[in-house]
């Protein structure tokens, strides 16, 4: 693999651990507290898992790729995510070669990448956007941990209109149907309110995907002004709305909040903190609900 076409690790050793041995000992450490017992029962299409520092993110991230592990084997994770640093109309693909991680290599599926992007010009070939970008970065260490056979496709959302989330949803929907493919939304939630307002801006989005509402999380998205969504809603809004649209398209009917925690809950500080949710879709018995959920 040409070494041009690996996009380096932007965080690793800061927003988690360097080397393989540390950062192995603290994913399965995050996931040997999830209680398999309160994953969902049947088809997965698509998780929500939260890309902050893994101090902070992993104990809930843990909760999507246990259930993602148990519905398993998965050929292809397709990885939606904001992007916080680059601006641009549409979606950004990484288009071919693998991302860098401390636990080795993640392969891009290439060939469903230039699937994505036969199916609508909203997806294009920026590797640019992605050289600092953490919202996909910080799925890896799961992901290779718990499914290390399983390619990625790595998009990045820039203006997250309705148009391109529309459009996203369709070209996902076009081109995952019937494959053996894992949908991936990456989004914290609300950000740097005291913990009392954080919950009540958070139910929102928990009680949108418990009842699997992609339409009414829309809305709520374009209540608030554009620049203000990432703070008071997620700022991988629309890249979570995509991927309800695209796993609803599959055919999940269900949504189950896995987990909900907030950075106070870890750091103790409750002045200032952010919002983080381990969601997943699709078609699932009756019983397996959400423990972590807002009360």
């Amino acid at each position: 693999m040409a070494t041009d076409s690996i996009r380096p690790a932007a965080v690793a050793g800061t927003w988690y651990p360097g080397s393989a041995g540390a950062l192995t000992r603290d994913v399965d450490a995050y996931l040997s507290d999830v209680d398999p017992a309160s994953l969902p029962a049947g088809r997965l299409d698509a998780v929500i898992a939260p890309h902050a520092g893994l101090m902070f993110s992993g104990p809930v991230g843990a909760w999507s790729y246990k259930a993602a592990a148990a519905a398993g084997p998965f050929d292809t994770a397709v990885l939606v995510g904001p992007s916080h640093f680059a601006a641009f109309d549409g979606v950004s693909v990484y288009p071919s070669g693998a991302f860098e991680t401390p636990l080795g290599l993640a392969p891009i599926d290439d060939g469903l990448v230039r699937e994505l992007m036969n199916a609508s010009s909203i997806v294009q070939a920026l590797p640019a956007a992605h050289r600092r970008e953490h919202s996909l970065e910080m799925q890896l260490p799961f992901i290779r941990r718990v499914m290390p056979e399983t390619k990625i496709v790595p998009l990045l959302m820039g203006y997250q209109t309705p148009q391109t989330i529309h459009a996203l949803a369709s070209a996902l929907t076009a081109v995952t149907r019937d494959r053996r493919v894992l949908l991936v939304a990456s989004t914290d939630l609300s950000h740097y309110f005291d913990a009392a307002t954080a919950e009540r801006l958070d139910r929102r989005v928990c009680d949108a995907v418990g009842a699997f509402d992609h339409a009414g999380l829309l809305e709520v998205f374009e209540q608030v002004p554009e620049g203000e969504r990432g703070r008071l809603v997620a700022c991988g809004g629309g890249p979570m709305i995509s991927v309800m649209i695209a796993a609803a398209a599959r055919g999940a009917r269900h949504g189950r909040v896995l987990r909900y925690m907030h950075s106070g809950q870890i750091s103790g500080d409750n002045s200032g903190v952010v919002g983080y949710l381990a969601g997943a879709l699709g078609e699932f018995s009756e019983g397996a609900n959400a423990r972590g959920s807002i009360h």
